[in-house]
């Protein structure tokens, strides 16, 4: 049975990741806190200090760089999730990925589930993973739910990459990395993806590689 630390000692672990300024350490994968189940936010905090942690989060993200966040990965078992993808790239690559801009976005206790069978698939990322990245096939459509930062409902339906945003930092909140879905024979550095796998989609990785597009 896990104990959850009350919201005083959680307060006071926050409160101590936030004194140095700046961004938030990234916890990487071999951490146990990746791998349990958020607690649901229901108010741990108050609101002035769940503010700076969103913010902390934030910049967190974006220093890194990357496009999502969950507060698991820098070691606070809550249910909470911050996105954001100002989708800049190569025309070609964002057409192919259905990459959009997705603004800044809070998310409490989010969950999400398929609108319909369409997936696809990409090479994907994480901060937690850091220097590699592998094939990962996803639900092209989700609806989801969830509150935002000022515990307003959201019920929102998500397509293309930000559908894969979403999906990516909710699974995170329940213990699950994309290495977890990924296709294991994909899984390549950042450098080697680069110089062999740059093209739009991974149909020529996974030819060379010898895995299945899925």
């Amino acid at each position: 049975m896990t104990t959850h630390p009350t919201p005083r000692q959680l307060s006071e672990h926050i409160e101590e990741l936030l004194t140095p300024g700046g961004p938030l350490p990234i916890v990487a994968a071999g951490h146990p806190v990746l791998r349990g189940v958020a607690e649901p936010y229901d108010g741990q905090l108050d609101a002035g200090l769940l503010e700076r942690f969103v913010t902390a989060l934030r910049e967190t993200m974006l220093a890194a760089p990357g496009v999502g966040l969950a507060a698991p990965q820098v070691g606070i078992a809550l249910s909470i999730a911050v996105v954001e993808d100002r989708a800049r790239g190569p025309r070609e690559a964002l057409d192919a990925r259905d990459r959009t801009p997705l603004p800044f976005r809070v998310l409490l206790n989010p969950s999400y589930e398929p609108e319909d069978d369409t997936r696809a698939a990409f090479f994907e990322g994480c901060l937690s993973v850091p220097g590699w990245q592998a094939v990962v096939s996803r639900h092209a459509r989700v609806r989801l739910r969830g509150q935002d930062e000022h515990g307003r409902a959201v019920d929102e339906v998500f397509t293309g990459w930000p559908a894969r945003i979403v999906q990516h930092e909710t699974d995170h909140l329940n213990g699950t990395l994309y290495l977890d879905l990924a296709q294991s024979r994909s899984l390549s550095t950042n450098e080697a993806v680069a110089e062999h796998w740059s093209q739009p989609t991974p149909e020529t990785a996974a030819r060379e590689l010898g895995f299945e597009l899925s």
